[in-house]
């Protein structure tokens, strides 16, 4: 496997911090969640941003933040946020600088995961399910449309998916 960059994308809840800071342990390399670089880079957290800047606001931030990242280091794993695929050149950008995977998760086990959730603003709503289910049917295809692999997230401990999903990356 050449040393590129992985890219993990996905649903809010499916587990891309998590499983990507496992996944960097196995595979020695430096971890970045774009959501912390935002916060860590504006001293703002992200329900803040979307209030002041609104969510094309808070996306122009995080296509700077993605760009920047993959100029910066050549082989580090990186967490995106579940919107970074709505804007083309993001997806191009994915594509182009890494192996993307998209982890998976069905729309019970979002619900289930995002339930006590107070930090994502697409879900400080009353029918997160709603929203949830909007937010899957809507970027469902363009995960697919860039993903080097698919890899449902499941039930599985996160330590066990980043070594699973370590091996499959090897195959690749």
């Amino acid at each position: 496997m050449s040393e590129q960059h992985i890219f993990l994308v996905g649903p809010m809840g499916a587990g891309k911090s998590t499983i990507g800071k496992q996944l960097a342990v196995f595979l020695n390399r430096p971890f970045f969640d774009v959501d912390n670089e935002i916060e860590a880079r504006t001293g703002a957290d992200i329900q803040w941003i979307f209030d002041m800047e609104g969510e094309e606001g808070f996306r122009a931030r995080e296509t700077r933040v993605l760009m920047d990242l993959i100029a910066n280091d050549s082989s580090s794993v990186i967490a995106t946020g579940g919107g970074i695929i709505l804007r083309p050149e993001n997806r191009r950008a994915l594509q182009e600088n890494g192996q993307v995977i998209y982890l998976s998760a069905t729309k019970e086990q979002l619900y289930e995961r995002t339930r006590k959730d107070k930090n994502r603003p697409l879900l400080q709503v009353d029918d997160r399910k709603a929203v949830i289910d909007q937010l899957v049917d809507r970027r469902e295809p363009l995960y697919q449309e860039v993903a080097d692999l698919v890899f449902p997230s499941g039930t599985v401990q996160p330590s066990k998916l980043g070594k699973t999903l370590a091996q499959a990356l090897a195959d690749l």
